[in-house]
């Protein structure tokens, strides 16, 4: 298993990034497609075959946000064949490294009621739950986390 880093234009990330929208919108509807912001690095997470199998990205909160030099995880996805083989786990850990390196304190995440397992996994990687920041602030259902890095 293998952590690599990807451009926005790759076509596996974009395949996997397409398959993880689908799943947000058929849960949430159309509010499951927040926006990831231009300058958020995407990492994948490769089999033994070296396919992407899953993605997930980490963005700077902005200066004049309620968490400057944070990091968020965005787009923490692994596709349906993949799961339950620790892919998640080993991608949130590339995740938190690229975070690391970038220098944020603490890195960031919201997930939502519908994903239980996505809840178990960040809880079990340590993360707390927050209090929602930002557009999660009005969005029931939305759990909030951080882990502090450093």
């Amino acid at each position: 298993m293998e952590i690599e880093e990807r451009s926005a234009e790759d076509l596996e990330l974009g395949e996997l990034l397409a398959a993880a929208f689908g799943e947000l919108v058929a849960k949430y509807g159309a509010e499951g497609r927040s926006q990831v912001k231009d300058g958020a690095r995407y990492f994948v997470v490769l089999d033994d075959a070296r396919h992407a199998v899953g993605c997930g990205a980490v963005q700077a909160f902005e200066p004049n946000s309620d968490h400057p030099g944070d990091g968020e995880v965005k787009r923490m996805y692994v596709a349906p064949a993949a799961r339950g083989r620790g892919y998640a786990r080993a991608l949130l850990a590339g995740l938190e490294a690229a975070a690391r390196t970038a220098g944020h304190p603490t890195l960031r995440l919201s997930t939502g009621e519908l994903q239980p397992e996505a809840i178990a996994l960040y809880e079990s990687s340590g993360y707390t739950r927050t209090a929602p920041w930002g557009k999660y602030v009005d969005q029931p259902g939305t759990h909030c986390y951080a882990k502090e890095i450093r």
